[in-house]
Order: C-alpha cells, then structure tokens, then sequence
C-alpha cells in the first residue's frame, strides 16, 4: 500500500498549521469588525444565470503546485478590473500563499475595484476561513468535498449562508456529490476536469456528471478550458459557469486573455443565431 503523501495532502497539513497561526494572530472578534462584514454580498448564483453576461468565472492566480510560477507579477488591480471589463460574469481570487502564491489582500484589493460577484478560492477546512472571506470581501467561498466530510459540508456552509454568502461545491466524482451535496448549505456545485491528488486534467468528467447534478443547483465546470467550442459544448449540458484561471494567467496581460475568449464566444452566439 503506498503511504506517500499527496500534493493534496501536504497542502491540507499546512493549511491546518496555517489556519492555526491565524487565529492566534487575529481572533475572530477582530475579523467582525471588519468594513466588509457588514456588507451585501453580491449572489454570484444570479451573476451566472445572467444572459447578459458570459458565464465566466475569471480567476487571479499566480503560480500553482503542479506547475510552479504562472504569473507572478500581474498587478490584481489590472487583471481583476480587466476581467470584468472583458465580460466576465465574476472572478475567482486564489488567497493560499505557500501553493498557489496568493494572499487575502488580492482578495480585498480585488473587491475595491470591481462590483461583481467574488470567490474565495482556497482550501478551506474550518469555521474560521470562512469569517476570514467575508472579512476580506468575497461574497461566495469554495468548499471542497475532497477534503471535507459530508457533515463538514453542511457546517461550513450553513455558516456561510448565516453570513449572507454563496457556496460552490466542488466535486471530482458521483461518489463526492451524493456525499457533501446539502440544498440548505450549497448554492452552486463544481465540477472540477482536474484531479486533485495528481492534478491531471479531464474535461470529458465535466460532461459525465452534468446529468447527475440536480437542477435546482447552478452548475459550474472548472478548470482545462481554453476554447469557446469546449465552453459552448458545456454550456449545451447544463452548465452555467465556467471557471478559467490559468489559460488567461500564463500570458502576459491575463484581462487581454479573457477578452479574446468572451469575444469568440459572443462570435459563436451570433453564429447558432443565424
């Protein structure tokens, strides 16, 4: 039997280390007083369902664990406003440091400079993370079923939606959705094509469980899109959302990216029209 820890398990064991740090240095009273823990969150639930918009959940995220530095230098003020100005129906702001080179400050810059929709992605594991994403401004958090127990699940979201925010499950499989999958907790379910413990990509798991997801729930594909036809094709099964971070992230003006892609989907649209 192979004992060798995963990537997926080495971030978990630090991000349990990480959260513990945090608390020490920053109580969660201090967190509530935070300017946004008072705010609206915006539904990042209606943000997707507008036809008006592309789908697109645009992601800021400088480097990876699989691949290393993607793009440590895009300024977020730039990329993020860009996004949103290309067409992206919301965006998706990377927040861990030590794998994926971010920080809760990207987040709240972030969230002065757009008023759309904002994910907290991050490993989150505990009550904590979630005061800490609405203290920083996100209106939505990630949570993700391979991590969490079905019964983390509903705890981590209940709290989140007693705090006015939106919830996107992630899930790999049909074994992670029957297990983690609460109507009272979650908003939106995500299916991430890439594999967690060898982070190898797979759009064709998108396709295979769009029917196994109920209706009632905003359906979301995330990550190895790179083309409207992939995005077009998904969106033809149920999908509404269609998380993108490192096909705009590797070039050199990520915004530039997304308004390349949203403007050949506007392209295909016009196309099936006539």
């Amino acid at each position: 039997m192979n004992t060798t820890p995963t990537i997926l398990d080495k971030i978990i064991a630090h991000k349990r280390r990480e959260v513990a740090e945090r608390q020490s240095l920053v109580p969660a009273k201090l967190l509530e007083q935070s300017l946004h823990f008072a705010s609206q969150p915006l539904s990042l639930r209606r943000y997707l369902q507008r036809d008006d918009l592309s789908g697109i959940i645009a992601e800021f995220k400088r480097k990876s664990p699989s691949k290393g530095w993607i793009n440590p230098h895009a300024p977020v003020e730039r990329t993020t406003l860009g996004y949103m100005q290309a067409g992206a129906s919301a965006l998706s702001v990377l927040t861990d440091t030590e794998f994926f080179g971010g920080k809760n400050e990207d987040l709240t810059n972030a969230r002065h400079f757009n008023f759309c929709p904002i994910v907290r992605k991050d490993f989150v594991i505990d009550e904590y993370q979630i005061l800490e994403a609405k203290s920083i401004g996100a209106d939505a958090v990630l949570l993700i079923a391979a991590v969490l127990s079905g019964q983390e699940v509903l705890r981590l979201g209940r709290l989140a939606k007693s705090l006015g925010m939106e919830v996107l499950l992630e899930i790999h499989d049909a074994e992670e959705l029957e297990a983690t999958l609460h109507p009272d907790a979650i908003s939106l379910v995500g299916v991430n094509n890439r594999n967690l413990h060898d982070f190898s990509v797979r759009l064709d798991t998108s396709g295979e469980l769009a029917q196994r997801i109920p209706n009632e729930y905003v359906k979301v594909t995330e990550s190895g899109l790179t083309t409207a036809a992939e995005i077009e094709a998904l969106r033809a099964v149920g999908y509404r959302g269609f998380l993108i971070g490192e096909t705009f992230m590797r070039h050199s003006r990520p915004e530039k990216a997304c308004a390349a892609l949203v403007q050949q989907l506007s392209a295909t649209e016009v196309v099936t029209l006539l």
